[in-house]
């Protein structure tokens, strides 16, 4: 899963819609973390309630995490 489209943000909390790079789902308003660990840990192993695939399960190499908006550590 990727993040099509962040929809809001409140400090580190988001909402966003997922999109599954293998068969092109999106998930709409589902919840997220502005830190490193969520994009670089928790996204890429997040599976596609259609396809069941992750970007980690298909060892998939052109994912690219986003920037936070804060710095790690960085108090909000």
């Amino acid at each position: 899963m990727i993040i099509d489209k962040i929809l809001s943000q409140s400090r580190r909390d988001f909402y966003a819609d997922y999109k599954c790079q293998f068969c092109d789902n999106i998930e709409r308003d589902k919840s997220g973390y502005d830190d490193s660990y969520f994009h670089n840990e928790v996204i890429p192993n997040m599976k596609c309630k259609k396809c069941g695939k992750s970007t980690n399960s298909e060892n998939d190499k052109t994912y690219r995490p986003l920037k936070t908006k804060y710095p790690d550590g960085f108090q909000v």
